[in-house]
């Protein structure tokens, strides 16, 4: 219903929220310490126009008042998380918490912190940066109890020396590209999957489906699996995710080139598939969204 029907012009979509919330969270059980840091965005709809048109703020959950939230219900989780978890338990706080707010939004980006081993055993406290991966949550709820939660990772960064190829493709005048069946194929891979019913286990979900893409991509430690085109090998990695992981309704993929050009050294006679021009500008950029034939697609979140 629109409350300023006399108003030259209509806002007809609007919500506020805080971004780049960085939360640092340690479960202590006994001596073993559990920990994560968690990049939080919040996003909430509410009937707000009148702040647009008129002087009054008044109802309006400030950014700053959702900034503080994040770290309280981090202080009123006391058993150990995942990042998914937390991310449904903040969406549903926002809602129940403030009579307004008709929709919550909240995006969490997880840093790759690992616990370390010593001497072939894992440190008690002890935690390491390991790689690029980022693992990601996307999680809205609203007044009707509609609960939606994606899951997925982003800067996930493969590759394979061998087992790639791309041939059979249109040629033309502008046409450079030479055909191959032997070639580096590397990405930075970034995912989402979204699901059609809550997983019993947000933890044993993700994990699960990050090693079907991965084993996917790879394919057997001796030999591998080969490749044709990146598009062949995305279709294969969501094709695997959701025969593992049936809460899983659809999934999207980005995934860019990280190219290693073939490189004929100065006074050498011909490419041995050894020596390559890493880069990474330009580069291809795949996308896709595989789904259940009986669910809604989703791209990107």
């Amino acid at each position: 219903m629109d409350r300023f029907p006399n108003e030259k012009y209509a806002i007809p979509f609007h919500q506020h929220g805080k971004s780049k919330v960085r939360l640092g969270r340690t479960w202590r059980e006994g001596n073993v310490h559990h920990f994560v840091e968690w990049n939080v965005f919040t996003m909430i709809e509410s009937p707000m126009e009148h702040a647009f048109y008129t002087e009054s703020n008044e109802g309006m959950t400030p950014t700053d008042t959702q900034k503080n939230n994040v770290y309280v219900v981090a202080k009123r989780t006391p058993q150990r998380c995942s990042v998914d978890e937390f991310a449904v338990k903040l969406a549903k706080h926002f809602v129940k918490t403030y009579p307004l707010v008709k929709k919550a939004k909240v995006y969490i980006e997880q840093k790759p912190w690992n616990r370390v081993s010593v001497g072939g055993q894992a440190h008690d406290h002890g935690y390491a940066v390991t790689g690029t991966e980022i693992r990601t949550t996307y999680v809205t709820y609203d007044k009707d109890d509609n609960l939606e939660v994606t899951a997925g990772l982003k800067d996930l960064q493969v590759m394979k020396t061998t087992q790639s190829g791309y041939e059979g493709y249109l040629k033309c005048e502008y046409t450079t590209l030479p055909s191959s069946n032997d070639r580096i194929v590397a990405t930075s891979v970034t995912s989402t999957w979204k699901y059609s019913s809550i997983p019993q286990c947000f933890e044993s979900a993700y994990q699960t489906a990050r090693t079907a893409l991965m084993e996917t991509f790879y394919g057997p430690a001796k030999g591998g699996v080969y490749s044709p085109s990146v598009q062949y090998t995305m279709y294969k990695m969501a094709e695997e995710m959701l025969n593992r992981v049936p809460e899983i309704g659809s999934i999207f993929f980005n995934l860019p080139n990280l190219h290693f050009n073939p490189h004929k050294a100065v006074g050498c006679d011909k490419f041995a598939n050894d020596v390559y021009v890493a880069t990474s500008e330009p580069h291809g950029n795949i996308e896709c969204a595989v789904s259940r034939r009986d669910f809604k697609s989703h791209v990107s979140f």
